[in-house]
């Protein structure tokens, strides 16, 4: 039951964002842990490279049936992690990256850290004419910050984030009124939620406990307790 809620909340958030003319949806994507931090721990992280990639590609699917062909989707997307990460799988994660760009007509940005992501939020198009109409991030994260490399650089820590002191940085007026705004991070309705409505008057919708990323459908909530918040 929870499933078809959220199915169906999604699909009514992403309807009132194609009656929104002109707007730009943003998909936000952070990095994958490295098995060097990882490989010791009870229970690891991102036994998959592309947890994160392959959750917001499923979304920029749900998003291009509802806005159509046209429309302008963005996928910021945390490069570093995903050269680190190759390393160890061997492979040309950077190529596969871009070939989803390609194949779903993304405008497709990588950036490095929190004010990269703020400056494209704020100054990326002329937000005098295209509003955000969806923001959405796909990564780790805690009840106050974005980490995009957390594990990646540092074992259990990150030196790459958005923390939820910085989003005053955010300007209020970028967003379409009514943009749906999901960060899919585990804890951040219990913090972060909060801050980012405070600071931009737009409401995101974030997990009170830790979400599991899946391979077919999008993140889900871990535990019965755990929650979606606003």
């Amino acid at each position: 039951m929870k499933r078809l809620l959220v199915i169906f909340s999604l699909a009514v958030a992403v309807a009132a964002q194609a009656r929104a003319a002109g707007g730009e949806y943003i998909l936000l994507v952070g990095g994958p842990s490295l098995h060097q931090w990882e490989q010791y721990k009870a229970y690891p992280h991102d036994h998959w490279w592309a947890n994160f990639l392959h959750a917001a590609r499923l979304r920029t699917e749900q998003v291009r049936a509802q806005l159509g062909p046209d429309a302008m989707v963005t996928m910021l997307v945390y490069k570093q992690g995903y050269l680190d990460r190759a390393k160890q799988e061997h492979q040309d994660l950077i190529s596969y990256i871009n070939s989803v760009g390609e194949k779903f007509h993304l405008n497709l940005i990588y950036f490095q850290n929190g004010s990269d992501v703020i400056n494209y939020l704020n100054n990326g198009q002329n937000r005098e004419r295209l509003k955000i109409t969806g923001f959405e991030y796909f990564g780790h994260s805690n009840r106050a910050c974005f980490m995009f490399d957390y594990s990646n650089n540092i074992d259990s820590a990150c030196k790459s984030w958005l923390h939820d002191s910085e989003l005053t940085k955010i300007g209020r007026g970028i967003f379409a009124r009514g943009a749906y705004i999901k960060s899919w991070g585990c804890h951040t309705g219990e913090e972060m939620s909060k801050k980012w409505y405070s600071a931009t008057g737009t409401h995101m919708i974030g997990a009170v406990g830790k979400t599991q990323y899946m391979m077919e459908e999008l993140p889900v909530l871990v535990s019965q307790s755990d929650k979606w918040v606003n």
